[in-house]
């Protein structure tokens, strides 16, 4: 549903009962607020944030896999230094992924059999322009490492103020992968189809610590629905969160 501005709120005279049914229907809206907690924030066109974030534009709309298979879509564009954003994730509840190891990938296996969390168990490596991700975030879920939300971000280079764009999804459990429809023998996560879930959970969780600007970036993604390098099927309304720290704000 529309949010529905103050502005637009039919204004016409009469008398005091008028004025009093007018000034309760704009105390309702205003304390109602947006109907999602991430509804707040700008909007922008495509063509203008291409022209105002060309290099986040040129990375693409998903990553891809070792192999070069598309991934998991971009669904979060970060603008800040790396300092900023480590300093906000902390604060907003969500945890480095440990490196990949030996002794880390046991680690998770144990937990996920005993159901024990682990709050920052490691992350696959997806790439960007060739690069795997340069931080990865997670919160646990359900006391469960096989259930957990988790974003990696990737850094972009670009003049100015750091620039970082990201895929967030919520794993749902652990298992084969699907290659080209086919059961394979790599064991990976399973992500929730619904991404725009959590994209709009870290951008619930990073507005709650305030600093933060949020704009909407409507038609980003060409590709509505469609299947992860696991093979794990995926649906988004499209849109690109920009997020902006207020002391890197670049316009």
């Amino acid at each position: 549903m529309r949010e529905l501005k103050t502005n637009e709120i039919p204004m016409r005279s009469g008398g005091v009962a008028a004025n009093a049914a007018r000034a309760l229907l704009l105390a309702i809206v205003l304390s109602a607020g947006p109907s999602s907690p991430v509804l707040a924030g700008g909007h922008s066109a495509l063509e203008d944030f291409f022209a105002s974030y060309p290099a986040l534009a040129a990375a693409g709309t998903r990553s891809s896999t070792p192999k070069g298979a598309p991934g998991d879509p971009l669904n979060l564009a970060f603008v800040g230094g790396e300092d900023d954003l480590l300093r906000l994730m902390a604060k907003a509840g969500w945890f480095p992924a440990d490196p990949i190891t030996l002794r880390s990938s046991l680690r998770i296996t144990m937990d996920s059999i005993v159901r024990r969390p682990y709050v920052d168990a490691p992350v696959s490596s997806l790439y960007v322009d060739g690069r795997k991700q340069d931080l990865a975030f997670e919160q646990p879920a359900a006391n469960n490492p096989s259930k957990r939300h988790h974003v990696r971000f990737w850094r972009i280079a670009a003049p100015g103020p750091a620039q970082w764009i990201a895929a967030a999804t919520y794993d749902t459990s652990i298992g084969l992968a699907r290659v080209n429809g086919h059961v394979s023998d790599h064991v990976t996560h399973h992500i929730s189809a619904d991404v725009d879930a959590e994209r709009d959970k870290l951008l619930a969780d990073l507005q709650r610590t305030g600093g933060v600007s949020v704009t909407w970036v409507d038609g980003f993604q060409p590709l509505r629905e469609g299947r992860n390098g696991g093979g794990d099927p995926f649906h988004t309304d499209g849109r690109l969160a920009l997020v902006v720290v207020a002391a890197a704000a670049v316009r």
